[in-house]
């Protein structure tokens, strides 16, 4: 029996959560809405951000945020594996912090550069910015993850969830993931797993990387 419901939309960072509910087999129903019902008013009055993911519970409470509906998750249903203790460890709370709050973050001007100027050449020079802070950012995540090995903090934990997402949006980008070659090989990885697999037919997505790559 579902004890709450997680809002999605494929192609946003809702996959996270989404994969964390399908890791942990967590009694949550995943719904996944068309792009643009998220900015309707049955959303809305879930989530007035207009934005993915939400996980609303049984009584009506709505917790939102990658961040926090995949400690939520942690908490809730975790498992050795996924959450020492039943909760996010420290790391890997950090972690997430980190991809949400900065990489995520950085994406803003890629996403919506008119909500940051007007003109062409204002816009053009933003967006060259934008993708000169991902690139740092992207060295960053490559390095830890060199450093790790085959997961972001050594055990599979939920920063790989996110870490996945932002595997994904480079594609979005002019950046390639050719030049990160360990993030690269982590994609590929996630996309081999079950759970993964699971959360992006859920998601309706399809994997990026090629079989044996």
């Amino acid at each position: 029996m579902s004890n709450a419901t997680l809002y999605t939309m494929p192609g946003t960072c809702a996959l996270a959560p989404n994969i964390a509910v399908a890791w942990l087999n967590a009694p949550v129903t995943i719904k996944t809405m068309e792009r643009g019902d998220h900015k309707k008013d049955p959303y809305l009055s879930i989530n007035p951000k207009g934005k993915v993911p939400a996980l609303q519970f049984d009584d009506g409470d709505v917790l939102t945020e990658a961040a926090a509906i995949l400690a939520y998750l942690g908490a809730k249903y975790g498992k050795e594996d996924y959450a020492r203790n039943q909760k996010l460890g420290r790391k890997e709370a950090e972690a997430l912090s980190y991809m949400t709050s900065e990489v995520h973050a950085a994406y803003g001007p890629h996403f919506a550069v008119q909500t940051f100027a007007d003109s062409d050449s204002a816009q053009k020079e933003i967006k060259a910015k934008t993708y000169e802070k991902l690139a740092k950012h992207y060295e960053r995540l490559e390095s830890n993850l060199a450093a790790a090995g085959d997961w972001y903090l050594k055990d599979r934990s939920f920063a790989d969830a996110f870490l996945y997402v932002l595997t994904r949006w480079i594609e979005l980008t002019p950046l390639s993931i050719d030049n990160y070659p360990n993030l690269k090989k982590h994609r590929a990885r996630m996309e081999a797993d079950e759970g993964v697999k699971l959360a992006l037919q859920r998601q309706n997505m399809e994997p990026l990387s090629s079989p044996g790559k």
